[in-house]
């Protein structure tokens, strides 16, 4: 199974980027997880639809390519980052929705106590209009994320980690009744 990861934090010490990459480690068997870097698509632009930017092209090829989809999204004023929201725009964009009926599932980390549970809430509204079919259990709503990773960005808090293993097991079986439907 090939998992695409698509954090929508383009911060260079994102604590939802370093979720995504602890979570290639807690992986199940034959499983793969893609960290797609949303950083260098151009802000999304109707005029650009005829002359699809190349990072534009990738992207969307990265998402129909994957088997399901691991967003990790900060919480920016109660919603998604507007990185996010751009990449959302360019993968359903330009004659194709390449979103469509990927199983997903959603992670967060803030330093909120929150844990960006009004991001997820928002990011899921928006992947209804896509026909993005997101798990909804077990979901990993990481709040306080500076005392739950150490300085180089490894997660060390263990409670986290378990959550973390329970969606990516929960994102694999789902995935699989997703295609068996």
């Amino acid at each position: 199974m090939r998992i695409i990861g698509v954090s929508g934090s383009t911060r260079k010490r994102s604590y939802n980027t370093a979720l995504l990459g602890e979570a290639r480690l807690l992986l199940p068997p034959n499983t793969t997880l893609e960290i797609v870097d949303i950083s260098d698509l151009p802000l999304y632009n109707q005029d650009l639809d005829g002359a699809i930017p190349e990072s534009v092209k990738l992207f969307k090829a990265a998402i129909r390519g994957a088997d399901a989809i691991l967003f990790a999204t900060p919480e920016h004023n109660r919603s998604i980052s507007a990185a996010l929201k751009n990449a959302i725009e360019w993968g359903n964009r330009s004659g194709d929705n390449s979103w469509d009926g990927k199983p997903a599932a959603i992670i967060s980390a803030s330093t909120s106590p929150r844990g960006g549970v009004r991001s997820q809430l928002h990011l899921r509204q928006i992947l209804v209009d896509l026909n993005v079919y997101a798990m909804n259990e077990p979901e990993l709503l990481l709040g306080n994320a500076r005392e739950a990773f150490d300085s180089n960005l490894k997660l060390t808090d263990e409670r986290a980690r378990a959550i973390l293993k329970s969606v990516l097991d929960g994102l694999v079986a789902w995935s699989a009744k997703i295609r068996d439907t």
